[in-house]
């Protein structure tokens, strides 16, 4: 039998107020345990909430971003449960009438080699308050509670089931996270558990249009962990249906030692928690002025800038998209841009000029930065070269100074030795003699020495094989040590074959 999966989020985004959503106490990461959680966080008998405006406004700015509806008026619940981490045995969230209801968050997928832009409904987003955290570990056997995070701002995202495997779950994540870390409305720290998800995954045959029985998988905090967790889960809910069980709605926690989910409770419906109207909060009036002052000073979101890079640098919608991944990657991509622009002026016109230096630093910037990166486990906006000396570098590219070849081994040698010099990339091709061959006659010479040494290639390029060319390109390349003019040495290569037909 075919299967289809069914996946809808649930992100918890911490906000980045510096005090709680309905205290004064600070919400700093890291602090002694419980010593940040004052009398309104402790459930205290006689203190009153009080909600704070800045959470508020993060939630106005998203609601924004993703087009959907602000409440003109939204009201706060209580959530009835019991749990140790649980000071008042209720949490203060929004039930009815959220803060933010629709929206839309979309992003690049790419399958195959090919990419598609995908659009995933928002349910809602609303503003609730985090709960403390049991810690278990070094207690002798028993479990500590930290009240410290009891009343942080959350904003909680919920998604419609659109997504249909654990890779577009993953990829609405990443555009999710980029998002708020964007707007700098949540830090995004998943190690922290700045930013959280759920997934509520179910299976259902191919073509059926009645969902299946969902399980939800809590507080994944890392992509990685989304991944495999949604992955497994999926694998056990079609292996107990085709052995003739049933999946029984639960919530489930994901193991990652073990790689697998594991049953943790019961899933609980909305009756279950018995929401009724917080008696001590009235409800939150929001006046299109406050929307429009919120609007006024939010930055350039992503969709926007995306486009705006089609249009001014002629980026294919795919690369656009990789360069507006997050504010401090689209920074850098277009200051990159600009400088390098500014660097080699009166080549182009400047229609032309941005198109050419557009793709041709988002070509590196997708290539040898993101190996660098990569290799180093290293966040753009933590780089260690700065915006100048890369543009130097990728100048003298440009200028014919240097091959490609040649500056991506002077990339690695400053990523790994960075100094503040703005020069940096000059300092290293003068001191190990890099500077590319251009000089016709040295290039002729060398290629009458390749071709000397390698007459069976020779001949197999007159008797009709291509590949042979390419052969001797290598072999000339490899002579000079990399330093050639490519471009030269293969119009002069071919000149010299045809000559000696």
């Amino acid at each position: 039998m075919q299967w289809e999966v069914v996946i809808g989020l649930e992100t918890h985004t911490q906000l980045t107020t510096a005090s709680k959503i309905f205290s004064g106490a600070s919400t700093r990461f890291g602090a002694e345990p419980n010593t940040q959680a004052c009398a309104v966080d402790l459930a205290l008998p006689g203190v009153l909430p009080v909600l704070n405006r800045g959470a508020v406004e993060r939630a106005i700015q998203f609601g924004l971003a993703v087009g959907g509806t602000i409440a003109s008026e939204s009201t706060f619940a209580r959530k009835n449960y019991f749990y140790p981490d649980l000071p008042k045995g209720y949490q203060i969230s929004q039930n009815e009438a959220p803060v933010v209801q629709g929206g839309v968050v979309t992003f690049v997928m790419e399958r195959d080699g090919v990419a598609t832009m995908r659009c995933v409904q928002l349910t809602r987003a609303h503003l609730e308050e985090d709960a403390g955290k049991s810690l278990h570990e070094d207690y002798q056997g028993m479990t500590g509670i930290d009240l410290n995070r009891a009343g942080t701002p959350l904003l909680e995202i919920v998604t419609e089931p659109d997504m249909r495997s654990a890779a577009e779950a993953v990829a609405y994540a990443k555009a999710l996270h980029s998002l708020v870390t964007w707007l700098g409305i949540c830090d995004g720290n998943m190690q922290e558990g700045s930013f959280r998800c759920d997934a509520n995954v179910s299976v259902r045959p191919a073509g059926q249009e009645q969902y299946g029985t969902r399980c939800e998988i809590k507080n994944l905090n890392s992509f990685r962990f989304l991944e495999e967790a949604i992955n497994y889960e999926v694998r056990r809910q079609i292996a107990l249906i085709e052995d003739g069980g049933r999946v029984v709605q639960e919530t489930r926690l994901y193991d990652p030692d073990r790689r697998e989910t594991r049953s943790m409770r019961s899933k609980e419906d909305a009756q279950d928690y018995r929401y009724f109207p917080d008696p001590d909060l009235p409800p939150l009036a929001i006046a299109q002025a406050w929307i429009d002052r919120v609007k006024t000073a939010m930055p350039e979101l992503p969709d926007a800038m995306r486009q705006r890079f089609v249009n001014d640098f002629n980026l294919s919608d795919y690369d656009a998209a990789v360069m507006t991944q997050s504010k401090a990657f689209a920074t850098f991509f277009e200051s990159l841009t600009k400088q390098l622009l500014d660097a080699n002026p009166g080549k182009l016109s400047s229609g032309e000029a941005a198109s050419y230096y557009g793709k041709f630093v988002a070509n590196w910037v997708m290539g040898d930065m993101s190996a660098q990166l990569k290799r180093t486990e290293c966040a753009v906006e933590n780089m260690p070269l700065s915006v100048a000396q890369t543009t130097v570098l990728l100048s003298r590219v440009v200028d014919g100074t240097i091959s490609n070849k040649i500056a991506k081994e002077i990339l690695t040698i400053m990523w790994d030795a960075p100094t503040t010099s703005p020069g940096l990339a000059d300092e290293i091709i003068d001191a190990q003699g890099l500077r590319q061959i251009s000089d016709s006659g040295a290039l002729e010479n060398l290629i009458d020495e390749v071709l000397a040494a390698n007459q069976k290639s020779v001949d197999e390029y007159h008797s009709g094989k291509e590949k042979a060319f390419n052969a001797l390109v290598g072999q000339a390349m490899k002579a000079s040590r990399g330093k050639a003019n490519p471009a030269q040495l293969t119009q002069l290569l071919a000149t010299k074959l045809a000559r000696s037909r």
